[in-house]
């Protein structure tokens, strides 16, 4: 027995721009995360030094990034979330 999708698929006309824009923000990420390991592999003793109630600046970058990667993630929602709606809407119009 075959199944169906649960949704109808159509096409999405901001895929395009929806996949350009999520490898500049991974390319962003990737970036902050270089900092960390940077900082890691040739620095090691900034890492070591309390910056925030005692805790040391590995554990508040490590934890910055892991906020970092949730925030841009909801971005790129909202973003290609209005995208879409945008440029399908346009291309209902046609």
């Amino acid at each position: 027995m075959l199944h169906e999708p649960a949704a109808k698929q159509e096409k999405d006309a901001a895929s395009d721009w929806k996949a350009k824009l999520g490898i500049k923000l991974f390319w962003l990420y990737c970036l902050v995360y270089m900092g960390f390991v940077g900082i890691a592999v040739f620095a090691t003793e900034i890492m070591k030094k309390p910056v925030l109630a005692g805790t040391n600046l590995a554990i508040i970058y490590g934890i910055g990034l892991i906020v970092f990667a949730i925030i841009l993630g909801l971005v790129y929602n909202h973003v290609c979330t209005k995208k879409e709606d945008e440029m399908n809407n346009k291309e209902e119009a046609k």
